[in-house]
């Protein structure tokens, strides 16, 4: 079993520190010996990166849609109400939606780990911790979303729009409490290679979606507000469904647990891992947001804002499919270091970020091809089509440098070291791409485009970065790391 007094080498985090003088199992079987991988090897494994990452991107393309068309529905309501809506919205993804996405992610080193070295019960445990910590958070979020209003007048926002974006937030309100159920659960499921429950939850919830939106607010007149209470009725539904769908199938017979007062103790290595996930993923989803607020300081604003939103909703659709990627190599790489199978992990990455490199150059073709095409399916404006024309292909560049970096934040996260991506993502993005894109934007006066080539340069800085830390990483360590983190509630489980 586990042995509290053994100990080995330390490495930067105060993490790496805790489990590495922890407990260890001195009877786990020797790693294999270092060899060249196989084609019969790869194959294999791209097969299984696959089918964790069709999936997963087809959910992201549904709620995708589904966000599409509640814009349409704001849209429709009129240009205050689309207005309204957009900047509570943006209001929400930074305060709320990103905050607790990146701190759903603590729990996937954790489950996928645990799932790989057979410690099941630990998957419940964490699940029930994290569902915990996700609902505490919520309060905060909630208690600036109800001072929304206040925040933005201080700020000299339009007082029509501001009062339209706090009706959105104040109904938005019980999807703080939803996607603190819903984040969980994915993780959970993913971490044992399941996926399809999720997708059919997500398709169930934007069938439904439609006509509650033609209820609230087609025949019930809710405006802004129904808009909002739909999207999140919807996600409830999700919610509902999926639990559902895990019930019948009983797809938690094996891992399940009730609650104890187990949950409420050993909280550390979650927090730990939680707090640098939150970190990364926030950095980088704050950049787009500030990336808006710079266009509205250039000259005709107007344009510039509206192209950028073009751009911005492009290079979210680019990125469904290397964030899929990225969750998928990030189970795999956990499944693989819980089993104790370092060559196998180190593989899995391998082959994750080639298939990376293949989509950046296969997105960069396609912004470039679609340069002069592409901004017509948004707008006839002859400005914001120049605008995006001439940004397209330095956005495909940027694919380039994004789809890797986004992948190997998944191996990162796999090998539970989130703190190495916070710590990349700060230093491209806000040491490197953000004085960049001032520098060009305003200084050099290169305007909007120096916006973007300040991205890209971010990009580049931070694949670089990935690709050193992943190209490094010592994989035997890292497979002891997953003994110890995942053995650590051995002898409360067990």
């Amino acid at each position: 079993m586990c042995n509290p007094n053994a100990s080995t080498q330390t490495q930067q985090s105060q993490l790496d520190v805790d489990l590495l003088n922890g407990i260890k199992d001195p009877e786990k079987p020797k790693t294999e010996p270092e060899s060249a991988p196989s084609i019969t090897e790869i194959i294999p494994e791209m097969k299984s990166l696959f089918n964790l990452a069709f999936p997963t991107a087809l959910t992201a393309l549904i709620l995708y849609s589904r966000s599409i068309l509640s814009m349409l529905f704001l849209g429709h309501l009129g240009d205050l109400e689309l207005a309204a809506g957009s900047l509570a919205i943006a209001f929400a993804n930074i305060t709320g939606y990103s905050v607790l996405s990146g701190l759903a992610l603590g729990m996937e080193p954790l489950c996928s780990q645990a799932f790989g070295g057979q410690r099941l019960k630990l998957l419940s445990l964490t699940l029930q911790r994290s569902v915990i910590f996700l609902l505490v958070s919520s309060i905060p979020i909630s208690l600036l979303w109800l001072n929304m209003s206040k925040i933005l007048l201080y700020l000299q926002q339009d007082p029509n729009i501001t009062r339209m974006a706090h009706s959105y937030l104040i109904f938005s309100l019980p999807d703080l409490l939803t996607n603190s159920f819903i984040h969980p659960i994915r993780i959970y499921l993913r971490a044992q290679g399941i996926t399809q429950p999720v997708t059919l939850a997500s398709l169930a919830g934007t069938v439904f979606h439609l006509p509650i939106n033609l209820f609230l607010v087609g025949h019930l007149r809710l405006g802004v507000a129904g808009v909002a209470a739909a999207a999140a009725i919807s996600n409830f539904f999700v919610l509902l469904s999926l639990v559902l769908c895990i019930w019948i199938s009983r797809l938690h017979e094996l891992t399940w647990t009730k609650p104890t007062l187990d949950c409420l103790r050993g909280w550390k290595p979650l927090l730990r891992l939680a707090a640098p996930s939150c970190v990364s993923v926030c950095l980088e989803w704050w950049w787009y947001e500030i990336m808006i607020v710079l266009c509205g300081i250039l000259v005709d604003p107007q344009a510039t804002v509206a192209s950028m939103g073009i751009l911005i909703q492009t290079t979210s659709l680019l990125y469904v499919i290397p964030s899929s990627l990225g969750f998928a190599v990030s189970t795999r790489v956990g499944n693989e270091l819980g089993a104790n199978r370092p060559k196998t992990a180190k593989l899995s990455a391998a082959v994750a970020v080639f298939l990376a490199a293949m989509m950046g150059l296969s997105a960069t073709v396609f912004a470039s091809g679609m340069r002069n095409r592409w901004g017509r399916m948004f707008t006839n404006d002859v400005e914001i089509l120049r605008l995006t024309s001439s940004a397209l292909p330095i956005l495909g560049l940027c694919e380039l440098g994004n789809c890797p970096q986004t992948v190997g934040c998944g191996v990162l996260r796999g090998s539970a070291r989130p703190s190495t991506a916070a710590n990349v993502n700060l230093g491209a993005f806000y040491f490197v791409g953000m004085p960049v894109a001032i520098g060009l934007g305003f200084y050099l006066q290169v305007g909007f485009c120096g916006l973007w080539l300040g991205l890209l340069s971010a990009q580049v800085c931070c694949a670089g970065l990935m690709l050193y830390v992943v190209g490094t990483t010592d994989w035997d360590f890292q497979a002891d790391r997953a003994q110890m983190l995942t053995c650590a509630e051995c002898v409360v489980l067990y």
